[in-house]
């Protein structure tokens, strides 16, 4: 590609004095890694990782200056593998896509294709962007659950962070499948928003919180989908039922996990993390497929907010790393 020809792009850089900038900037074609497949990007979307990479957090992203945006969805524009030609629609979540690679902020993007994945039959671009990384993580969980046999009849399922983009997905996918879902959230006005999803219950962070030391609670829990992390997830451990499961996807509560053996020897429960980034091919392409058909989720635009790489910018980057999110943030990279 000639270094004249030129693509938009959110860019954070640097600066001499310390604190990183932040703009919209032109970026030349040979800014862009190496790769086997250049994608025309339509959308993107808003992760709390992308938002500490845009602020220059560098357990996220080494060196800058950088592009983030950890999710990209578009039109293949050139492809040198035969997997992939020109004009096919496309997405691509995780990998090192918006960590150290150039993300999704953009116009374009390069990348391997063992990181591309065909667009679902039964979702547009606009929705896989619509789920996102949030949407395939809250997907991989509910996977998770299945595969460890929990069932609907066996009691309510817990969803921590549920306002937030995986909680959200979470409560609907699970209200979907006939689960009763009890939603905690930290944001008192959203109880309407969590019962249009589905949930049945909703209740206070503090209702779920227990201070005490006992190593074992009641039983409530058939099974857990926690997004949180802390002593959200060490209360939930102690409510879970015999033979329940337990997932787990975040930190934004703490990295520390403080609990005892007990729940899992006498009550034999199942502690399964979930990592979206590296799910290898098959599982992802699996949880995709499952996203577009039984699982997906009605009315989709409820749970999203669109926004232009410009008014991303100026507004939804720190929303979102101060906890004021509701579910999705939908970048258009094409509006203006």
């Amino acid at each position: 590609m000639s270094s004249q020809r030129l693509y938009k792009a959110l860019l954070v850089t640097e600066t001499p004095d310390g604190p990183f900038d932040r703009k919209i900037a032109q970026r030349s074609f040979d800014d862009l890694p190496t790769g086997d497949v250049l994608i025309r990007v339509h959308y993107s979307s808003l992760n709390y990782k992308d938002g500490l990479s845009a602020t220059g957090n560098r357990g996220v992203t080494k060196e800058y200056p950088h592009v983030p945006g950890v999710d990209a969805a578009g039109v293949v524009e050139e492809s040198t593998v035969d997997d992939f030609v020109p004009g096919e629609e496309v997405l691509v979540t995780g990998y090192d896509l918006g960590s150290n690679t150039d993300g999704g902020w953009a116009e374009y993007i390069r990348v391997p294709a063992q990181w591309v994945v065909k667009r679902p039959r039964d979702l547009t671009l606009r929705e896989t962007m619509i789920y996102g990384t949030a949407g395939f993580t809250a997907g991989l969980s509910v996977h998770k659950l299945l595969l460890n046999n929990v069932r609907s009849d066996q009691g309510p399922v817990l969803v921590t962070g549920a306002t937030g983009g995986v909680g959200c997905f979470a409560v609907a996918i699970l209200a979907q499948l006939g689960f009763q879902v009890v939603a905690v959230t930290g944001k008192k006005d959203e109880r309407q928003f969590l019962l249009g999803l589905g949930a049945n219950e909703v209740i206070r962070r503090e209702e779920a919180l227990d201070q005490s030391t006992k190593p074992l609670l009641g039983g409530r829990w058939a099974g857990v989908v926690d997004t949180v992390g802390g002593a959200l997830l060490e209360t939930a451990i102690r409510r879970t039922k015999l033979e329940g499961s337990v997932t787990c996807c975040g930190n934004i509560g703490s990295a520390e996990l403080h609990t005892s053996i007990y729940p899992f020897i006498l009550r034999g429960i199942t502690l399964a993390g979930v990592g979206s980034a590296f799910i290898p091919n098959e599982i992802r392409g699996a949880v995709w497929e499952k996203l577009s058909g039984d699982w997906k989720v009605r009315r989709l635009d409820r749970l999203s907010t669109e926004v232009s790489l410009e008014e991303l910018n100026r507004t939804y980057i720190a929303m979102i790393l101060e906890g004021k999110i509701r579910g999705r943030v939908l970048i258009n990279i094409l509006k203006p």
